[in-house]
């Protein structure tokens, strides 16, 4: 099978008529090119006109096992055929304590663990601001500037990825001070790593903790240990130790968003271990279940909430979502794709490096092992962000068989199944460098 194959520029006439109808039937959300997809399997894509184009976007980072593993569609047929819903928060099942039991034993830290089940990160995110509010008996949190964590009500307060997230929901949950993140790139404060002395997290004890986030009042640090939506920035060694360090010297809880980064994506398990913290709440979605809706909230058990019913849902832990999540941890251990992603990782960054040293308009190169990004520029000197030429880039990607993803102001994002072939990795990159050629022209 060759791929990408290209039988018709997509969209094609019967990708045109269904998108057509998507748009008079279904709300307006995000849709970020008209590929539309008829089946899938591994990093392939089929599309309803034929086209077969190599996926680099994972259904935003859902995707870590790639589409359809064998394994993952065996535990959902399975589990489908025997039961699929019996309200996990209201009653009991197996296949929900073992993956709580298992999710306690892989995340960060050796103490004894709850989870709490949700559908997406937003409500793993939603979940942990109650965690945190009912154990700390505080109501204010701290964020970073570029960060998503959700477009709930409650996680649209710590989300500052973009402005038009937020427009027109005034007011969300009130209480939360949002701070400058760690990005080297446009550093905020005009200052260059390591001379900086990680002023960036300095700055919120030596300021706004004496200002505006008085610490008896803050219950939470919401971090990304990579930024996703808002570039996929990744902060400098050292930056999150010290903000771990300065949550616990004023005793508040670090609170880790593992939704995009976790999972073995940064070549890593969690992102948060490629430093030494230990967040005292974790939160994981997208590819925690193979392609099927789950999100969980992982936290010490001593911060469980004191009675029944402060907090619960309808299909959080749902049995089929259970199964896939096993399923799925199996396939990334049996594999061993936390060290693929690592291998892989250093091979993308090396070919994307090679085509930034080729074209000016390609301002950086950041990532970790699976997930990484390329930032485009009107021209390195002025560091100006082009979102036009991304986006141009984009279309011509697709266009070629090669589905992208944007991030942040004017990046594109580089997210393939863990378990890409280096053969397959190579084809889109390929064609990737051949967009970044013609558009330079």
């Amino acid at each position: 099978m060759r791929v990408p194959d290209i039988k018709v520029t997509p969209p094609g006439p019967k990708a045109r008529e269904i998108i057509e109808r998507d748009r008079a039937s279904i709300a307006t959300t995000t849709k970020t090119a008209p590929i539309v997809v008829k089946r899938a399997h591994g990093s392939i894509v089929e599309d309803v006109d034929g086209n077969l184009l190599i996926d680099f976007a994972s259904g935003i980072s859902v995707l870590n096992v790639g589409h359809t593993h064998p394994k993952v569609v065996d535990a959902i047929s399975k589990q489908a055929s025997e039961f699929t819903h019996f309200a996990g928060t209201d009653f009991y099942y197996d296949v929900q304590a073992r993956l709580a039991e298992r999710l306690g034993a892989i995340t960060p830290g050796k103490h004894r663990k709850k989870v709490f089940f949700g559908n997406s990160g937003a409500e793993a995110n939603e979940a942990a601001i109650k965690v945190a509010k009912s154990h700390k008996k505080r109501h204010m949190f701290l964020a970073f500037l570029g960060a998503f964590h959700g477009r709930t009500q409650g996680t649209l307060s710590l989300t500052a990825s973009k402005a038009r997230q937020r427009a027109g929901f005034f007011p969300s949950m009130p209480g939360v001070v949002h701070v400058p993140y760690a990005y080297c790139y446009r550093c905020p404060y005009k200052l260059t790593y390591p001379s900086c002395d990680l002023y960036c997290a300095n700055i919120i004890e030596d300021t706004y903790m004496k200002t505006i986030a008085p610490p008896e009042d803050t219950a939470g640090i919401f971090v990304e240990p990579v930024q996703g939506e808002g570039g996929y920035i990744v902060p400098p060694p050292g930056w999150m130790d010290r903000v771990a360090r300065i949550a616990k010297d004023h005793d508040i809880l670090l609170i880790d968003d593992e939704v995009q980064s976790g999972l073995g994506r940064t070549g890593k398990m969690w992102a948060i271990e490629h430093s030494k913290a230990i967040p005292d709440i974790l939160t994981t979605a997208k590819s925690l279940g193979g392609g099927l809706p789950i999100s969980a909230t992982v936290y010490p058990a001593e911060m469980d909430f004191p009675e029944s019913g402060k907090h619960s849902n309808t299909f959080g832990g749902n049995p089929i979502a259970s199964a896939a999540s096993l399923a799925t941890l199996d396939v990334i251990e049996d594999e061993g794709l936390v060290a693929r992603s690592a291998k892989l990782g250093e091979h993308l960054a090396k070919r994307l490096d090679e085509m930034k040293e080729r074209y000016e308009f390609i301002g950086d190169r950041r990532g970790l092992g699976l997930m990484q990004a390329t930032e485009f520029v009107v021209d390195r000197a002025s560091k100006r962000p082009d979102p036009k030429r991304r986006d141009r880039i984009e279309k011509d990607a697709y266009e070629h068989g090669l589905i992208l993803l944007p991030c942040g102001e004017s990046s594109i994002r580089y997210i393939p199944a863990l378990n890409i072939t280096k053969e397959i990795l190579d084809a889109g990159l390929d064609v990737l460098e051949e967009c970044l050629r013609r558009a330079a022209k």
